[in-house]
C-alpha cells in the first residue's frame, strides 16, 4: 500500500486519520498490531523518553537509535521520523546526510518544521524520493523564539501568514502537514484550502486526522494535562499499583509460588 497516496485520498473522502508518536520497541509491538494509520517517531523523544526539558536535545543518533527499534517493532506500520534541531539548516550536504540516517533506520518519511526558508529543501528532499510531513503552529524546535507552548495564528496577520506557510508547504511537495495549538477556525480553513491532509494535535476536530504521542494518551504522566488531551487509560496508577502489588508479594513471600518455581 502507498501510504502517502492512502493519505491523500482519505483526506478527498473525508476519513480521519490517526497517528501516535512512539519511541520503543515494545510499543510499536502493541502499535503494530492497532488499527493506527501511521506511527510518528517525534523528536519529543529527547523529553520522554531521556527527561531532557526541550526537543532541542534530539540528535541524528538518538533518532536513528528509536527509529530503528520501532521499526523492529512496528514492520507493518508507516514510519514518520521527526529532523531534529537545526538540521534541515546546515546546508543541503548535512541535511541529507540526516535523512539517509533516517531512512536507513527505518523510517519511510520525514518531517520537518517550520515553512519560511525550508521549501527549496523539501523540494529537493521529495524530489529525491522521501515523502516530507510538514509542521506549523507550535513548532517545539523553535520554543524559545516562540516565547513558551502558546497558541500560535491568533489574529488576522499571524492566521493569514500561517495559512500561506501551509501552501508554500504543499507547493514545496510536503504530503501532509501537523498543525499544532493552532485555534481550531483556523485549522479549518487551512485544511479547507489545502489538498493534503493535515493532522491536528490541539488544533480541533475539522482536521484531516489527529495525532497523540504514546504515553500521553495511556496516561503515564499525571502532571501533564494540557487542555488538548484525552487519556484512554490511567497508565500511571495501573503499572504503579502492578509494581507495589509485586513487591509486596515478594516482601510476604507470596511470589514465587510453588507452580512458579522449578
Amino acid at each position: 500500500m502507498n501510504v502517502v497516496q492512502d493519505f491523500l485520498k482519505k483526506k478527498v473522502s473525508g476519513e480521519k486519520i490517526a497517528i501516535v508518536t512512539c519511541y520503543d520497541y515494545t510499543s510499536a509491538r502493541i502499535v503494530n498490531k492497532s488499527e493506527l494509520d501511521a506511527i510518528l517517531v517525534g523528536d519529543s523523544a529527547a523529553m520522554v523518553m531521556h527527561g531532557f526539558e526541550t526537543t532541542v536535545s534530539a540528535t541524528v543518533e538518538m533518532m536513528t537509535f528509536h527509529v530503528s527499534a520501532v521499526r523492529r517493532g512496528a514492520v507493518d506500520k508507516f514510519i514518520i521520523a521527526d529532523m531534529p534541531f537545526l538540521m534541515h539548516r546546515k546546508g543541503v550536504e548535512l541535511a541529507m546526510n540526516a535523512v539517509d540516517s533516517l531512512v536507513r533506520a527505518g523510517a519511510q518519511a520525514v518531517k520537518i518544521e517550520g515553512a519560511r526558508g525550508n521549501q527549496d529543501l523539501i523540494h529537493y528532499i521529495v524530489e529525491s524520493g522521501v515523502p516530507v510531513m510538514g509542521h506549523l503552529g507550535l513548532t517545539p524546535q523553535s520554543v524559545h523564539q516562540l516565547g513558551g507552548y502558546r497558541v500560535q495564528g491568533r489574529g488576522k496577520d499571524a492566521g493569514e501568514q500561517l495559512r500561506k506557510d501551509a501552501l508554500d508547504l504543499q507547493n514545496s511537495g510536503a504530503f501532509s502537514l501537523v498543525l499544532e495549538l493552532v485555534p481550531a477556525a483556523l485549522a479549518r480553513r487551512i485544511t479547507r484550502d489545502l489538498t493534503i491532509p493535515t493532522i491536528g494535535i490541539g488544533a480541533g476536530s475539522d482536521t484531516s486526522g489527529q495525532v497523540l504521542v504514546f504515553q500521553d494518551l495511556l496516561g503515564m504522566n499525571p502532571d501533564f494535562k494540557p487542555k488538548f488531551l484525552r487519556t484512554y487509560l490511567d497508565g500511571y496508577h495501573q503499572i504503579l499499583t502492578a509494581l507495589n502489588n509485586f513487591s509486596a508479594d515478594v516482601k510476604n513471600g507470596r511470589f514465587p509460588s510453588k507452580e512458579e518455581s522449578f
